[in-house]
C-alpha cells in the first residue's frame, strides 16, 4: 500500500507532497519551513529517502536542499537545471525505488513548459503509475504558466506545456491522480485551479490544454497571462543558488521609540492586524498586510527588495507564523518587531491613524462630487467589469504611482476588500484622505453603482 500526505502551503497558494510505503518515503517540492515536512514523516513513521524537484521554482524559496541535507536523502533535481550545488540529476526515464516490498517505484517524465527542465514524476506501485506530480506543468483544469523565465522563450515553452500535457494524457492511465504544486493561487499558474483534486481521465474532459489544438492554445494562454509579481526575479537565482538554512528566531524587540525612528528613515513598518483593527487605529505611517491573507505574496511583491521591515503584531503567535510565511519567499530576518496594541507602538501623547471603511452602497449614496474610486484589481479582473469614472491602478502598482490619483477622497476597491486594505494603508501613510471599500466587488452593480466591460 502506498499513501500521498498533501501539505498546503495556503499563503502562496501551492502545494507540497509526502508520498510512500510503510518504512520509505519521497518529498516533492517541499517549503522553505521543513519542519512540516519532518513532521509529516513522523507521523507516518516513514523515513525521507528522496527530495524531488520538479523544477527551479520563480515563486518561492525552496526546502529541497535543507531538507535533503538534514535527512540524508537524496536530492534529485532536474539534470537541464543550471544549480551551483551537488545533486542527483534527473533524466527522462529515470527510476528510483521507493520501497521495494510495496513495488513503489518513481519515475522521471520530462514535461518542459514551465520551465526548459520542467520534470514530472510518476508514482508506481506494481508496474501502474497511481500518480503524477506534475509541479507546474498539467494542473487542475489549467497549466503552469510559460513566461517566467525568459520573455523570448514564452512562446516557445507555451508549445512546449501544450506538448507536455499532451504527452502526461497518453503515457498514463485516466485514473492516476494529478497532484500539481501550483494552481491554488499561485501566480505560477496560468489561471486558478479548476477544483481540490483531479485524474488524467478528468484533465481530457477538462483542461484546455487536451481540448484544443497547439495554435489555439498558445494564442489563449499567451493573451490571459497576467503581471508577474516583482519579487520573482529573485526566487530562481536563490534557489539555484542553493537557499541558506532558515533563521526563525524572533526578532529583537521594537519599542515606540524605535519605531518611529525606523518609520522617519524611510523603512517599512507592517502591521499585521486585520483590515478592521488597522483602520480603526494604527501607527501613522505604518502598512496594513494582514497576516491571514495573502502576507508573503503581497509583502514581496510590494516592498523595495531588500529594505527593512519591522513587524508589529497582535500576538507572538501572530509574528511566528508571519515570520514562517516570509522566509518562504526570501524576506529572512525582519530588522525588529513588537506585539500587543498600537497604543504601546507610538509615542506617547501621540494620536494613532484612522481611516474609514465602507461598502459599495455606502459608494452608491456618496456624492461623487471631489471623490475619486480607485480600482486597485489587476488588469484582467478589471477587465469583466468596473465603476464607471473610477481610476485603475493596481496595487502592486501604486506605491510608484500614487501622483497619478486625482485630488480628493480617495474610496478604493479591490475584489473583496484585502488589497483594498493594503492600498488603503499605502495612501492613508501618503497623507490621502482615504476610505476602504471592504465589500465584495459582484455588489457593486447590485447597489446601483454604474458597472461596465472593456
Amino acid at each position: 500500500m502506498f499513501f500521498v500526505d498533501t501539505l498546503e502551503i495556503a499563503g502562496l497558494g501551492n502545494r507540497s507532497y509526502l508520498a510512500g510505503g510503510e518504512r520509505t518515503a519521497v518529498a516533492v517540492d517541499p517549503p522553505r519551513d521543513i519542519e512540516q515536512v519532518i513532521a509529516a514523516a513522523a507521523r507516518r513513521g516513514v523515513r525521507i529517502a528522496h527530495v524531488v524537484e520538479t523544477h527551479v521554482h520563480n515563486d518561492y524559496v525552496t526546502g529541497g536542499l535543507e531538507l535533503a541535507r538534514v535527512t540524508g536523502a537524496a536530492y534529485l533535481v532536474p539534470a537541464g537545471a543550471d544549480v551551483s550545488y551537488e545533486r542527483v540529476p534527473v533524466h527522462d526515464g529515470d527510476r528510483w525505488e521507493i520501497e521495494a516490498t510495496a513495488g513503489l517505484v518513481l519515475r522521471a517524465l520530462t514535461t518542459p513548459g514551465h520551465t526548459p527542465h520542467h520534470t514530472s514524476y510518476v508514482l508506481e506501485e506494481d508496474g501502474t503509475a497511481v500518480a503524477a506530480f506534475t509541479g507546474g506543468s498539467l494542473l487542475i483544469g489549467t497549466v503552469g504558466r510559460p513566461d517566467l523565465v525568459e520573455p523570448r522563450l514564452t512562446e516557445h515553452l507555451a508549445r512546449a506545456q501544450h506538448a507536455s500535457a499532451h504527452r502526461l494524457a497518453a503515457e498514463l492511465p485516466d485514473e492516476t491522480a494529478v497532484l500539481p504544486t501550483h494552481g491554488f493561487g499561485s501566480f505560477c499558474s496560468s489561471s486558478q485551479a479548476a477544483g481540490e483534486s483531479t485524474t488524467i481521465g478528468k484533465e481530457k474532459a477538462a483542461n484546455e490544454a487536451l481540448a484544443q489544438d497547439v495554435d489555439t492554445f498558445v494564442a489563449s494562454l499567451l493573451a490571459g497571462l497576467d503581471d508577474i509579481p516583482a519579487y520573482y526575479t529573485h526566487m530562481g537565482p536563490a534557489n539555484a543558488a542553493g537557499p541558506a538554512p532558515v533563521d526563525l528566531t524572533p526578532p529583537a524587540v521594537a519599542d515606540a521609540e524605535e519605531i518611529a525612528d525606523r518609520l522617519s528613515a524611510g523603512e517599512w513598518v507592517v502591521d499585521l492586524r486585520n483590515r478592521i483593527a488597522f483602520a480603526e487605529g494604527h501607527v501613522a505611517g505604518t502598512f496594513n498586510f494582514e497576516a491571514e491573507g495573502q502576507l508573503a505574496t503581497y509583502l514581496a511583491w510590494l516592498i523595495p527588495w531588500g529594505k527593512p521591515v519591522t513587524l508589529l503584531a497582535e500576538s507572538p503567535e501572530q509574528l511566528a507564523a508571519a515570520q514562517r510565511e516570509l522566509v518562504r519567499v526570501g524576506i529572512d530576518r525582519p530588522a525588529a518587531a513588537a506585539t500587543g496594541e498600537p497604543a504601546g507602538w507610538t509615542r506617547e501623547g501621540l494620536p494613532l491613524a484612522s481611516f474609514r471603511r465602507a461598502t459599495f452602497a455606502d459608494l452608491a449614496g456618496q456624492s461623487r462630487h471631489d471623490v475619486v474610486v480607485l480600482d486597485v484589481r489587476r488588469a484582467s479582473e478589471r477587465a469583466t467589469g468596473f465603476v464607471e469614472g473610477s481610476v485603475h491602478i493596481p496595487v502592486h502598482a501604486l506605491r510608484h504611482r500614487l501622483d497619478e490619483i486625482p485630488a480628493g477622497q480617495v474610496w478604493v476597491h479591490c475584489a473583496g476588500g484585502m488589497r483594498a486594505a493594503i492600498a488603503a494603508s499605502l495612501l492613508d501613510a501618503a497623507g490621502r484622505e482615504v476610505v476602504a471599500v471592504d465589500d465584495s466587488f459582484d455588489s457593486a452593480e447590485k447597489a446601483g453603482l454604474t458597472v461596465s466591460t472593456l
